[in-house]
C-alpha cells in the first residue's frame, strides 16, 4: 500500500512587534492553535512567521486573527 504525503503550503507572514523569545513564544502558541495549520516558526530577528498548512487548510485571515 502507497502511503500518501499530504500537500503542503508555506505562508510567510510579517509579525510586528515582537521583542523578546517570550513573545515568539506567544505568537507561535496563537498560530498553532488555529485549525489547520501543521507547523509555524517564528523568527524574532526577521520578524516574520513560516506557517507550513495542509492543501485547503485555514485562509491567511485566520492566522493574521490569532495573532492580533
Amino acid at each position: 500500500m502507497a502511503v500518501h504525503e499530504k500537500e503542503t503550503n508555506i505562508i510567510t507572514l510579517p509579525i510586528e512587534g515582537m521583542t523578546c523569545a517570550a513573545c515568539v513564544g506567544h505568537v507561535e502558541s496563537a498560530i498553532k492553535d488555529v485549525p489547520g495549520v501543521d507547523d509555524v516558526e517564528v523568527n524574532l530577528g526577521t520578524e516574520k512567521a513560516a506557517v507550513r498548512v495542509a492543501e485547503g487548510g485555514p485562509p491567511v485571515e485566520a492566522i493574521r486573527q490569532a495573532v492580533a
